[in-house]
């Protein structure tokens, strides 16, 4: 039987932090909860993200997985446009939308228009540290007017990297990366970079920091049993509230959905019923499925209990992207970005697609109005329990576009090491 939780009545509102500054939460209440809209059939996000997000997660021995997938397609994106030939072909069915009716073109204007409603949003429902770059190693001149259309619709800035070798490479990345977050502390180093003359490296670097809606007092925050890869004992936070959930009994999941400040934007928790890992999940996910348990949430009184908990990643996809089906782009003999350069073809060529990312859950003090926690307190009624003291997945969702922003596991929690393990 689980224990007994202490039950503190304030709704699940985290926001994150943001870029460069560390400007203080909103002081306006936000609106009520309403139902955010389904996954959009005609966001590129949705299918390449949960695509790469099971290719990531294929190895069993997977631990603590984040990405943005909007940010990865906005990379492919961006340099898909000065490619041609198949490289543009398989580009162009990587970030293809599963809706029939989506041509690439609709898919990619879905994409852009995702893109400007992750940028916009921070700062109000969630803040922000990110930057997305492509380096160049020893290339023919880039040319400026894809360097202009990079840049103002992707927000993707150009670097060259030094003559050096593939350690002094990923030096220089590293540095960049640890520029944009603020350090790398806990993050793994990327895979080994051997970039030939004419190789292009996309890179996305993006830090979330979780900010709660108010300090915690000492009854809502207490040191439980984490059961992940490792039985650890961690800090965990709780609070009641009203949420959108369901249970898959069928395939034994319970689902949250909860609006970050403003609800411009919800954070969406999977987990098994049962203490067990993340496989059976990971296969389960499609983008059907993800609209089905989200179509029937309920609004619902719930106590969540969380870890308080880092999850960060550094990922080199190109094995990942080339089992999706990105094979020419690698090859120096027959990638054709011409668009990137005209004297490009069949030299100029993918060295790398890399991401650092952070996620904090839970966390920091934020305000609330007490007449909004009093109006909270009244409706709560009986509430069920979502007790995440095993692992579980993460999405956050723009709810104007409704696109995929974030992707995230928790298999393991840092803290006191205990005996047992899964």
């Amino acid at each position: 039987m689980l224990p007994r939780l202490p039950v503190c009545t304030l709704m699940f509102l985290p926001v994150l932090l943001a870029q460069g500054s560390t400007a203080d939460s909103p002081d306006k209440s936000p609106p009520p909860i309403s139902r955010p809209p389904p996954p959009p059939p005609g966001d590129p996000s949705w299918t390449l993200g949960l695509r790469l997000y099971q290719a990531l997660r294929s190895d069993s021995s997977s631990v603590n997985t984040v990405f943005s997938p909007v940010l990865v397609a906005s990379l492919l994106g961006a340099v898909g446009r000065g490619s041609a030939g198949t490289t543009a072909s398989q580009l162009q069915e990587l970030l293809k939308s599963s809706a029939p009716s989506k041509t690439v073109t609709q898919a990619g204007e879905v994409l852009l228009e995702s893109l400007k409603s992750f940028t916009a949003s921070n700062g109000s429902s969630f803040h922000l540290h990110v930057s997305s770059a492509v380096f160049s190693k020893e290339t023919p001149a880039i040319s400026q007017v894809f360097l202009k259309d990079a840049q103002g619709k992707f927000k993707l800035q150009h670097h060259p990297l030094g003559k050096g070798d593939g350690e002094a490479d990923l030096k220089q990345l590293r540095a960049w990366a640890e520029a944009v977050l603020g350090g790398l502390e806990g993050a793994p180093s990327a895979a080994k970079i051997q970039a030939k003359a004419g190789a292009l490296i996309l890179a996305n670097a993006f830090r979330f920091k979780g900010l709660w809606e108010r300090e915690f007092s000492e009854e809502s925050t207490d040191r439980r049993t984490f059961l992940g890869k490792k039985y650890t004992k961690v800090a965990m936070v709780h609070r009641a509230g009203l949420y959108h959930f369901h249970e898959d009994v069928e395939n034994m999941v319970q689902v949250v959905e909860a609006p970050l400040w403003g609800n411009k934007a919800s954070m969406v928790l999977l987990m098994p019923f049962h203490v067990e890992g993340l496989q059976r999940l990971d296969k389960l996910l499609s983008v059907e499925l993800l609209s089905k348990w989200l179509d029937k949430t309920n609004k619902t009184s719930l106590s969540i209990s969380l870890p308080k908990a880092n999850i960060t990643s550094t990922l080199s996809l190109q094995e990942e992207l080339s089992a999706l089906g990105l094979t020419d782009a690698w090859d120096q003999k027959v990638a054709d970005f011409s668009g990137v350069s005209v004297k490009s073809k069949g030299k100029l060529h993918l060295g790398a697609v890399l991401q650092w990312a952070s996620l904090e859950l839970a966390a920091q003090a934020g305000k609330e109005e007490g007449k909004q926690q009093q109006e909270v307190e009244e409706q709560i009624q009986k509430p069920k329990l979502f007790y995440a003291d095993h692992p579980f997945v993460i999405l956050v969702r723009d709810n104007a576009t409704g696109s995929l922003l974030l992707m995230a596991a928790l298999d393991h929690a840092e803290g006191e090491a205990l005996h047992d393990e899964l």
